[in-house]
């Protein structure tokens, strides 16, 4: 299992309910290729799939190296899998492990918040994980930056960026959460004012009646 600083990969299959009760048969085969799929990915990419984590129709895998999740994430959305349309989410960040060998902890959760923001066929990655495979993407892929939002339950906003690639339906409904106009700012671009335009137009006007006194001077 890796430890350490890992990259999580959390997918889950849209609306699994829905296709068991209404193409039982078309979503056992789907299924069944999913797994072998998942098998050849999971090794090619050097990934891990912990043992047991993940529900019925969901599923993690842990990679070393960011750009190995990032692959193993493309080449699952562009496999054949109709009628299943998996929903990803990326994480980079330190991992902690329950005794049975199982991730627990803000890494995994943020993951799982961010994948529960997308749709059938779509991949998100967290801000942390962009910035790290930005200049190490597969052959055509390219990130499309969708904004600030809130994620359930976490209190740090998220910029999620979703991974694109001609091969893929890059085209999606929003998010499913609300957008959000703060988000954590770069290093060294902090400010207390970022937002507050209440707060300085008052410090303006402050300022010029400041001005204005001293111009007339003492009476």
């Amino acid at each position: 299992m890796p430890t350490g600083t890992v990259t999580l990969l959390l997918a889950d299959i849209e609306g699994s309910t829905r296709l068991w009760e209404t193409q039982p048969d078309e979503m056992a085969a789907a299924l069944a290729t999913l797994d072998r799929r998942l098998a050849e990915l999971v090794h090619v990419n050097n990934g891990v799939c912990p043992i047991e984590q993940g529900e019925g129709d969901s599923f993690v895998v842990a990679f070393t190296r960011a750009g190995d999740a990032v692959a193993c994430a493309l080449a699952l959305q562009r496999a054949a899998l109709a009628p299943i349309r998996l929903r990803i989410g990326l994480h980079t960040g330190e991992v902690q492990l329950r005794d049975e060998g199982k991730y627990m902890g803000p890494t995994i959760n943020r993951a799982a918040r961010l994948r529960e923001l997308g749709h059938g066929g779509q991949t998100l990655l967290s801000g942390t994980t962009s910035d790290v495979v930005r200049e190490l993407l597969p052959e055509k892929a390219w990130l499309t930056d969708l904004g600030c939002c809130v994620l359930r339950d976490l209190s740090r906003p998220e910029r999620p960026a979703q991974l694109c690639h001609p091969d893929l339906h890059n085209h999606f409904p929003p998010l499913r959460t609300r957008r959000t106009k703060f988000c954590h700012q770069q290093p060294g671009r902090r400010t207390i004012f970022v937002g507050r335009v209440n707060e300085l137009a008052q410090v303006r006007r402050l300022w010029r009646s400041a001005l204005t006194a001293a111009h007339a001077g003492p009476d």
